[in-house]
């Protein structure tokens, strides 16, 4: 009795992490929003980035610990796909609504998932595509194709943000590869952004990227971390494909964004695709032959948080 208690208070707390961290990744992208009329979207990236890595170098310490030379290579690509999915996701935010952007991005992770996953779970790739095609409208062509090929462009940097962090994850230790990942994804934003953006600053917006850097990525990756330990990887990947859904409710308390018909439903058909696969590989797990690959969506088994 006592057992089934416990694990209970386990998947209930590990639960509300993971809600808890997809809101404070999406507060974090409205907040975000709301600053770049002062400093535009690639300075807002650079902003975030810049004071994420300051706060991880100094809790992590990365000169401390030996990286392989294989292990440094994968975590500069890490931070240079993180530093594109900011940049690009940022600017589609700009363009198209936050529940919009989230839910093309958030294809990324789903068609990882889709591709390693067996026959059965492919089916769900129909899914998503017809949410894709209710979210864009193609037919009426009224929402902003630049901010579209954007959202797309931050989904495949996410899509290689993953594959790249479990590279790294067999290499380097996780929040190390954090460690060396973000300062390079700053790097990178810096080149991008410009000196021009330095001269808007001022210790206002200082705070409030230190803020931003907070809501994403550092709490979220601790919660997602606390989460895994407590979830199985198919529950956490579940609760996970519920982040565009979320993402509406804080482009419209936040943003004043309020979802059209056809963007509801084209985001419905993005979260069950993500439920869908996701419970499909678990399935697939179970039933697989000991020392087999089970080939299911390797996307829920690392946190998912976009820096």
């Amino acid at each position: 009795m006592e057992f089934s208690q416990h694990h209970g208070n386990r998947i209930r707390s590990g639960t509300a992490m993971a809600g808890a961290a997809m809101c404070c990744v999406q507060l974090g992208l409205a907040a975000s929003v709301g600053l770049t009329d002062k400093l535009g979207p690639e300075g807002v990236s650079w902003l975030r980035l810049a004071w994420a890595a300051v706060i991880l170098v100094a809790f992590t310490r990365p000169w401390r610990s030996r990286i392989s030379r294989t292990g440094l290579a994968t975590c500069i690509l890490l931070g240079l796909a993180t530093a594109a999915m900011t940049l690009m996701f940022m600017a589609a935010a700009m363009r198209i609504p936050l529940g919009t952007a989230a839910a093309l991005e958030f294809l990324g992770p789903l068609s990882v998932a889709v591709i390693r996953g067996r026959r059965a779970g492919r089916w769900w790739a129909l899914v998503a595509a017809a949410g894709l095609a209710a979210l864009t409208e193609p037919w009426h062509g009224r929402i902003d194709p630049v901010g579209v090929l954007l959202a797309l462009g931050a989904a495949a940097c996410w899509a290689a943000y993953i594959l790249l962090t479990q590279r790294a994850g067999d290499e380097v230790n996780g929040l190390q590869a954090l460690a060396v990942s973000i300062p390079v994804a700053a790097a990178a934003t810096t080149v991008v952004a410009g000196p021009a953006v330095f001269a808007h600053l001022d210790w206002q917006l200082l705070l409030a990227g230190a803020g931003l850097a907070l809501l994403m990525p550092v709490i979220p990756f601790s919660l997602e971390l606390l989460a895994l330990r407590r979830l199985k990887a198919s529950a956490f990947g579940t609760l996970m494909s519920l982040e565009p859904a979320i993402a509406v409710v804080i482009g419209f308390a936040v943003l004043g964004q309020v979802p059209g018909l056809s963007a509801v439903l084209g985001i419905v058909l993005v979260v069950a695709a993500g439920i869908g696969v996701t419970l499909q590989a678990g399935r697939e797990r179970a039933t697989a032959p000991a020392g087999q690959p089970d080939g299911g969506p390797q996307a829920a088994e690392a946190p998912a948080v976009r820096s």
